[in-house]
Formats: structure tokens, C-alpha cells, sequence
């Protein structure tokens, strides 16, 4: 297998879906998800079987078959035995190496290795990467290993009891359905409570400190938004710096991309100051006091870098803590060694907080999603 084959493997199947969407084919993450899946079954070096899969997957009418043969041809070649990666001239995007650790640069080594196993490591390296430290080719493979991360919202006991196979007696059912039968016994009926999602509240810190990371915590916002199936306003979506913004119905746009670039709009203060103590508070006022706050899961995403009053900070960190079921706060400094929570924000709100978690790689995005589905 050529050098070639094994550095660009990322390249021929994810850029293969951008060029379908840049073509008009509605290509979604889940769709690429799909198609990266069904590559990794059949094999890349496969022809046939990688323009099936990807006609399987990624088209959703006769309209988009036709588009996806074509750009098949100009993306693969027409005279290639196996899908490669046409030559171009020189990018100036940096290419991302799948090759092995200690293989050298010519492809020795690895004539033997899956290029979609070798994808896939190289994605399980990713995963546990600073998002912070990430260049753009890195950036968008992350991007696309978002839509992979598993949704789960807390649940909450309702108070109102319902009609079900298992659970208490309902006398008053039973009672009602033996009188229908002139008193001869009749089934019995039972009932217990139902279970509903509990809302859960994002506060995104898009201030300077935290601008290596605000792209890849407004990702993982809208992956929570769009990636449960509990309906709207269970997930709430704010951003804080020096003010406060509410980025909720940007974040339930489908498209991840499209939602970043509509946060954007709406968002003034971006890699501005931090306010948070100031900004907690406004969300209290405004929305947190009035009941979006009440019997919520909140999670906070910041350093902790506070411009403002650290005593106002934490006052209304112990407000929030006791209106909400659970706080949570995610520094994406707390999995780093030698780190300790010696900022005055964190000092300040550490006394409210119920857990203080690691947010800098996409594997402590997934550790928090289990948090925060069991909290």
C-alpha cells in the first residue's frame, strides 16, 4: 500500500463528504458518521464497495445518486483500481499523519496497515489531546467525532402518577371498571410515577483565557442540545464574559457549523473579560429565580479567571447551588499535572460546587456527559 493511500486516508473520506456537500448533496455528521462506518466494514481498498457504501449512506434521493457518482469520479479517479487521494498542488492546510509511531516518513512499516484502522487510532489519540493545543486539519477531524459522543439527560421522578403495567394498585380505576361490570371483579389496574428529563443549563465562558477552547465547548453545547430526544427547552445554552448572552436557539440548529457561525452572530464579547460573578447573577435575576434554574443540572464551563468581585462570585454561587439539583463546574485546566485551584474564582465557588471536573479533551467530554446524565 503507497505512502500516499496511508497519509491521506482522512482525507478521501472525509474530504470526499465535504466535496458532497459543497456540491449540494445535504451531507450531516450523522450521515458522514454513517459512511465512515460502513468504509471501515467493506474497506477502503475496496472500489466497489466504498462508492456502494457511500451511495447508501450519504445520498437521500435519486437527485443526490447522480451528484455522488460524479464527484465519486473526480474525487477517487476514473482509471484507479483502489480509492486514493488525487495529487494536488501544494495546501496550504497541514495534512494530518496517520502513520504508526517509529515508521519512517517513506511508508516502511505499515505496507500491511489498514488505512481505516489507522484512521481510527489516530482518532483514539485525538480524543485524549488538548483541544487547546489542536491545528486546523486536527480541529476538524474533532469536529466530526462530536456527533460520536453518546447523549444521555438526567431524569427526574414526576409527582404525577400514570397509568402502567407495573407499579401500585389504582383503586380508583379498578373500583370504576368493576361497577362497569355491574361489581363482577374486573382487571386490576395500576399506576406509578413517570419519569421526565430534568432541564440541564450550560454557562459557556467565551472570555480571552478561555478562547482555546470556547469552539470546542460551544460543539460539545450543541451536541447536548441536538443529541437528546427530550424536546425543547430541556437543554439551555448562555454564554459569559463580559456580558451575558443566550445562545439556546442557536445551538438547536442541526447543523453544528451553521449553529457555531450563528452563536457567533449574537455573541459581543468575544475573548473578552470575565465577569462571572456579575453574569451569574443576571442569569439569576433574569431566568435562573423565575424557574429555569430550579431543580436543574447547571454545568459551568470556565477557568475561573475573575476580573470582578470574587465575594460577589461566590455569594451567587451559593444562590445557584441552592435553587439547582446539582452544580457541576468544568475547568479545562483540572486535568493538567501540577494544577491546583488557586484562582480566586475557583476559591470562591469551590465551597458550591458539587463536582469540579476536567474539560480539555474530547475523552473528558465524554466523562462529563456520564456526570451529567447520572447527577
Amino acid at each position: 500500500m503507497s505512502a500516499t493511500l496511508v497519509r491521506g486516508a482522512d482525507e478521501v473520506l472525509l474530504g470526499f463528504a465535504t466535496a458532497l456537500r459543497a456540491a449540494g448533496v445535504p451531507v450531516t455528521q450523522d450521515r458522514t458518521r454513517a459512511y465512515l462506518e460502513a468504509v471501515a466494514l467493506v474497506g477502503l481498498g475496496e472500489r466497489a464497495a466504498t462508492r456502494a457504501a457511500g451511495r447508501a449512506t450519504l445520498c437521500a434521493s435519486p437527485e443526490d445518486l447522480e451528484r455522488h457518482d460524479r464527484i465519486f469520479e473526480e474525487w477517487f479517479g476514473r482509471d484507479t483500481a483502489t480509492p486514493t487521494l488525487q495529487p494536488r498542488p501544494d495546501r496550504s492546510r497541514p495534512t494530518v499523519s496517520l502513520l504508526p509511531e517509529g515508521a519512517d516518513s517513506d511508508g516502511t512499516g505499515v505496507e500491511d496497515e489498514d488505512p481505516v484502522r489507522a484512521a481510527a487510532s489516530a482518532a483514539e489519540v485525538l480524543r485524549h489531546r488538548d483541544v487547546a493545543t489542536l491545528d486546523a486539519a486536527d480541529r476538524a477531524l474533532l469536529g466530526a467525532q462530536f456527533a460520536r459522543l453518546r447523549v444521555r439527560l438526567p431524569t427526574r421522578t414526576a409527582g404525577r402518577r400514570t397509568p402502567h403495567r407495573r407499579g401500585d394498585v389504582d383503586a380508583s380505576r379498578t373500583l370504576r371498571a368493576s361497577l362497569r361490570r355491574m361489581g363482577e371483579p374486573a382487571q386490576i389496574h395500576r399506576r406509578r410515577r413517570s419519569v421526565r428529563p430534568r432541564r440541564v443549563v450550560l454557562l459557556v465562558d467565551v472570555s480571552g483565557s478561555m478562547s482555546g477552547y470556547a469552539d470546542a465547548l460551544l460543539r460539545l453545547a450543541h451536541r447536548i442540545s441536538t443529541g437528546s430526544t427530550a424536546g425543547s427547552g430541556t437543554v439551555e445554552v448562555f454564554s459569559v464574559g463580559t456580558r451575558l448572552t443566550r445562545l439556546t436557539r442557536p445551538m438547536r440548529l442541526r447543523d453544528a457549523d451553521r449553529a457555531i457561525a450563528a452563536a457567533g452572530e449574537v455573541v459581543p464579547d468575544w475573548s473578552g473579560g470575565t465577569r462571572l460573578g456579575e453574569n451569574l447573577k443576571a442569569f439569576l435575576d433574569r431566568w435562573g429565580q423565575r424557574g429555569l434554574a430550579r431543580g436543574a443540572v447547571v454545568v459551568v464551563f470556565s477557568d475561573g479567571w475573575e476580573r470582578g468581585d470574587p465575594a460577589l462570585l461566590g455569594e451567587q454561587a451559593a444562590r445557584l447551588r441552592r435553587l439547582a439539583h446539582r452544580v457541576i463546574w468544568v475547568n479545562p485546566h483540572r486535568g493538567k499535572p501540577g494544577y491546583e485551584p488557586v484562582q480566586q474564582g475557583i476559591v470562591a465557588v469551590l465551597p458550591h460546587v458539587d463536582t469540579l471536573l476536567a474539560g480539555h479533551s474530547l475523552a473528558t467530554f465524554a466523562d462529563l456527559l456520564e456526570v451529567v446524565a447520572d447527577a
